[in-house]
């Protein structure tokens, strides 16, 4: 089995490639996700990352399919003890933002979607700073007190708010971010590495990167003169204009040439090595995008090799 990694202080432990469910009911239709579904936690995974705004929904919404995917992917299989599911709470196009009310009703609904009684890690997807930290972490508290939710995460947060909300929890001994899901990877640095990062390793909690693969430019097929199809392709073939995606791209080559892997393991591997993170997300809208993705929960960077792509990227 696939090593697991502890998820911050919290009693969850995860595979070390988190497979973003963005992809379902968007790209990637029913036969498709389910496909996706067994070959990742065939391959040792354990761990699905969604939210309520990701995929339409059958009924025509604009969100809530990814879940409702998941949810009849776990009911089919009888696996919902054996994966961690994550998603997120603040986006959907009905249910923005963060009040108290929108909190609460949005996660009834992503529990139905999903067919389950509890969500194992339950993130804001984004802050919303008219809202007290008080009243977010309060509304929270009380989801995991209902064994609703078992943990709580944060994405797309200043550093000044994640501390606020930490120092809140353990103050008045309410539940507790574990995870931050930041923008992070080889090409995307700079919002995360600093003020941020900082927050997560003084409080022990653990990264879990999204856009780990730079919306594809990181699996290598993004090359000049080359057409992708994809609907990401616009802002993946944007890196190819920079100077840092130029030389990142040229010694992920390098690496993945020596280490006969592919561009996209080598990405993921360092992204997986570096400082906080426990588990980069990943997605793939194709089975025969996976064995890549899951290559990358077994491939240990060397200290030059890391070294190497580190200083690419800088």
């Amino acid at each position: 089995m696939t090593d697991r990694r502890p998820l911050g202080p919290s009693d969850l432990t995860v595979s070390p490639l988190c497979l973003g469910a963005n992809v379902f009911s968007w790209s990637a239709d029913e036969a498709t996700t389910f496909d996706v579904l067994d070959a990742y936690t065939a391959g040792g995974g354990n761990f699905v990352d969604t939210a309520d705004s990701y995929g339409r929904g059958a009924d025509g919404s604009k969100g809530g399919g990814s879940e409702a995917l998941i949810g009849k992917w776990m009911a089919a299989r009888g696996n919902r003890d054996d994966v961690v599911i994550a998603t997120k709470v603040g986006n959907h196009p009905e249910y923005k933002g963060l009040a108290p009310e929108t909190i609460r009703a949005a996660a009834e609904l992503s529990l139905t979607r999903l067919g389950t009684d509890h969500i194992d890690l339950y993130y804001t997807h984004f802050d919303d700073e008219s809202v007290p930290v008080e009243d977010i972490i309060g509304t929270l508290d009380s989801l995991v007190k209902e064994g609703k939710v078992r943990q709580i995460g944060a994405s797309n947060i200043s550093p000044e708010r994640l501390t606020a909300s930490l120092a809140l929890s353990e103050r008045e001994g309410l539940a507790r971010y574990v995870a931050l899901q930041p923008h992070y990877n080889l090409v995307s640095r700079d919002t995360y590495e600093g003020a941020l990062q900082d927050v997560v390793a003084d409080n022990g909690l653990s990264a879990l990167p999204y856009f780990s693969l730079a919306a594809g430019f990181l699996t290598g097929k993004y090359r000049p003169g080359t057409q992708v199809e994809s609907v990401r392709s616009g802002k993946a073939g944007a890196y190819l204009e920079t100077d840092r995606g130029r030389k990142v791209l040229a010694a992920l080559d390098g690496v993945a040439q020596a280490r006969d892997a592919e561009v996209a393991t080598v990405a993921l591997a360092w992204l997986a090595q570096r400082p906080t993170v426990a588990a980069p997300i990943a997605s793939a809208r194709t089975l025969e995008q996976l064995p890549a993705l899951l290559a990358a929960q077994d491939l240990r960077l060397t200290d030059d090799e890391m070294a190497e792509l580190t200083t690419a990227s800088a």
